[in-house]
This record gives structure tokens, C-alpha cells and sequence, in this order.
């Protein structure tokens, strides 16, 4: 069989947040078809600025801590890198080296390694939960616990419930928040991404950090579009994460969240590529031919169709209940700054029908409306909308 002459993301519109590595996953994405809008939801306190960080540093240097956990390999590797730049590097090791070493998954450990701290356990499964049953198991009542965070912001903790539970244990727990974030300032091009995914403009928002997930519900909130926002993600745009830390903050307000199996940029792109189309497509056999709807396209019998917003927005309201007679009414409150004049939706459908290359793809009833003369309807998905054809 041949293979098919488009991409497996052609169509779909994609928000990426990412503040680190934004251009890689746009590249990967771009380069499956998807149109790609980055806009960055937080910005990085510069190391050398951040004097809490300091602070935590020389206080584990003058009370070195009985257990060390370090949770990323890039959040470990920036301390360490901190501390060279203000000269406490050697000090900084050498009060580590006192304690039991703990790391939460392989690029962790890599760091610590290469800092000459080897670590004593690493849990297979990356999980922060079996990391912190471990510590409990093993008794930490008194211990001095420092925690190597990644990604906090003025607003919001990773691991909130990790640290309470070291402290439920008995732990005096030390955080180092490595890499702390700000949101960017406001009236940019994260607010318009914002705004785009309250109007539901893309089909997918992807998240490769917590902190990303709280600065666009926090900037959602100032731009008084909060519900909205959750709305959209409930329902037409996807929420897709890079494992289930970044997902948490989204899953405590009941929004869908998918994440790949594994916690990587290459996996995130992977995982996007294979659901979007599964989550958001519709496909149905209309006039003998296949039809599949797509966030800005159409295919028919395969083949990639291109379609103005009005044209869209027409084959949505048609598809939303397919077999069925659509009033004009109806399909004209579908048309994007139309008004109220009805020969709008008589210019959209003709340029559908011209679009899709078959004129019998969109039917007429007379004083009625417009139709899809539906054949079958084979979504996979029985509870998606309009998923039992009606008006045969």
C-alpha cells in the first residue's frame, strides 16, 4: 500500500508553552504536519541572581544534610553549576558526599555521578511515590532531608504533597528549588496563545512543566477568562503533557490530560502524533465518499483538502449532526463575523462544495436547510457528538 501523501499531523493546530526546548518540539511536530504556535508561559530566575538558592546552598554547607534527593538531572547539574559560580562548588560536594544519596530516575542519577556523588537507591519507574516510600520505610524521623526541586514558581511547588509527607515522617526537610520560574510579562504573545485557547483555536496545548500548567491558568485568570479556558481544555483542546507531574495541576480541576509512558521531549511529539488524530478527527462516509474532519483541513478519500474558517466552520455545524437538515439559521451562527445575512451561508456552502471536489458531498433541502447525505458514520468513538447518525 502506498503511502499516504501527507503528514500524520496535517490539519491539527498545536499551542506549544514550553519555556526550554520550545524550537526542538515545534521542529518535531512541524516536521508531522502540524501548524505550531509557541509562546513561552514562564521564564527562568538566572542562577547567579538567585539568592534563595545561595541562602539553601551555604546553609547545607554549614549543616550538611543525612539524606540527599536529587529529582532531575538538569535541575542537579544547574545547582551544582551555581555553586562553582559563586565558589562553593568543592564545599558544596564535599557536605553531600556526608549524606545517603537518593535519586528519582536515570537522568538524575547521571548527574550525581558526575558529580562523584554515586547514589545509593534509584527507583526503575522515575515515580517521586516509590522515592518517598522508600524514604519512609527506612525511617527518617530526625533526619536532615534536602530535596532537589525543579521549576518552582512565586505561585506554585513541585511535589508539595512529596515534602509534607517527608515532614509527616519526622524529616526536617531542606527544599532547593533549583531553576525557579517567573511568569513572562503580560500583553505578549503568551496572552494571545492564552486567548487562542479560551476561542478554542487549536486542537492541542502541550505542557512539558507544572509551573507552565499554573502560569496559563494564573494568566487565564487576569485576562478574566479562567472558565473559559477550562472549557476549552475539558472539551475541544487537548491537554497533552510530558509525564504526570506536569498533568497534576490540570487533573486536581478535572481536565483530560494524556502523557507518553515515557517522561521525554521525543515521547511528548511521538505521543501528540499518534493520539491528536485519534482524539480529534471525525470521520464519516458521505455521497460514497470517505471524509475525515480535521482542525483546519479536510481529507477526502485521503486526499487533503484545504478549507477557509467560513468553510469550516460549515462542514463542523454540518457534521455535528450528519445525515440531519441544518437550518440556515443555524449554520450562519457557525460563520465566523458574519452577521445576519443569510447569503453568507449560501457563499460558504458553495465554496465547500467546490473545496471538497464533489458538489454531492453537501445537499440541498429546499426552504430547509443543508445536509450531509451520510452513508454510515464509522467514528470508533460511539460518545463523540453526532457519533448516531440521525435523519436518514
Amino acid at each position: 500500500m502506498s503511502e499516504p501523501g501527507w503528514a500524520p499531523l496535517t490539519g491539527f493546530r498545536v499551542a506549544v508553552t514550553s519555556a526550554r526546548r520550545a524550537d526542538e518540539l515545534a521542529a518535531l511536530l512541524r516536521r508531522r504536519g502540524a501548524t505550531v504556535t509557541c509562546a513561552a508561559a514562564i521564564e527562568m530566575v538566572a542562577l547567579p541572581d538567585d539568592q534563595e538558592l545561595h541562602q539553601r546552598t551555604q546553609s547545607l554547607i554549614d549543616d550538611p544534610p543525612d539524606i540527599v534527593v536529587a529529582t532531575t538531572g538538569i535541575g542537579f547539574r544547574g545547582w551544582i553549576a551555581a555553586a562553582d559560580g559563586w565558589g562553593l562548588a568543592n564545599e558544596l560536594t564535599a557536605a553531600l558526599g556526608k549524606a545517603r544519596v537518593v535519586s528519582r530516575g536515570p537522568k538524575a542519577t547521571g548527574a550525581l555521578r558526575a558529580a562523584d556523588l554515586p547514589e545509593e537507591w534509584s527507583p526503575e519507574s522515575e515515580s517521586s511515590r516509590e522515592v518517598l516510600h522508600y524514604l519512609v520505610e527506612g525511617g527518617i524521623t530526625g533526619a536532615r532531608v534536602a530535596v532537589q526541586l525543579h521549576g518552582a514558581t512565586a505561585d506554585w511547588d513541585p511535589f508539595p504533597e512529596f515534602l509534607d509527607e517527608l515532614r509527616a515522617a519526622g524529616a526536617e526537610v531542606v527544599p532547593i528549588r533549583v531553576y525557579r520560574w517567573h511568569p513572562v510579562p503580560p500583553n505578549g504573545e503568551f496572552d494571545q496563545l492564552v486567548t487562542g485557547i479560551a476561542e478554542e483555536k487549536f486542537d492541542a496545548v502541550s505542557f512539558t512543566s507544572a509551573p507552565a500548567v499554573a502560569a496559563l491558568l494564573m494568566r487565564a485568570a487576569e485576562l478574566g477568562i479562567r472558565e473559559q479556558v477550562l472549557a476549552a481544555l475539558r472539551n475541544g483542546v487537548h491537554a497533552m503533557c510530558v509525564g504526570p507531574v506536569t498533568a497534576r495541576p490540570l487533573v486536581r480541576l478535572g481536565v483530560p490530560t494524556s502523557a507518553p509512558e515515557r517522561m521525554r521531549l521525543g515521547a511528548l511529539a511521538r505521543h501528540i502524533t499518534d493520539e491528536l488524530p485519534l482524539l480529534q478527527s471525525r470521520t464519516i462516509r458521505v455521497a460514497g465518499r470517505l471524509l475525515e474532519i480535521r482542525g483546519t483541513c479536510v481529507l477526502v478519500d485521503g486526499a487533503v483538502k484545504a478549507l477557509s474558517p467560513a468553510a469550516m466552520a460549515t462542514i463542523r455545524a454540518l457534521a455535528h449532526h450528519p445525515g440531519a437538515v441544518v437550518p440556515q439559521s443555524e449554520l450562519l451562527q457557525a460563520l465566523p463575523g458574519t452577521g445576519s445575512d443569510t447569503h453568507a451561508v449560501e457563499t460558504a456552502v458553495m465554496r465547500l462544495r467546490a473545496a471538497l471536489g464533489d458538489k454531492r458531498m453537501v445537499a440541498t433541502v429546499v426552504k430547509r436547510g443543508y445536509r450531509l447525505p451520510v452513508d454510515e458514520d464509522i467514528d470508533d468513538d460511539p460518545g463523540k457528538d453526532g457519533a448516531e447518525v440521525a435523519g436518514r
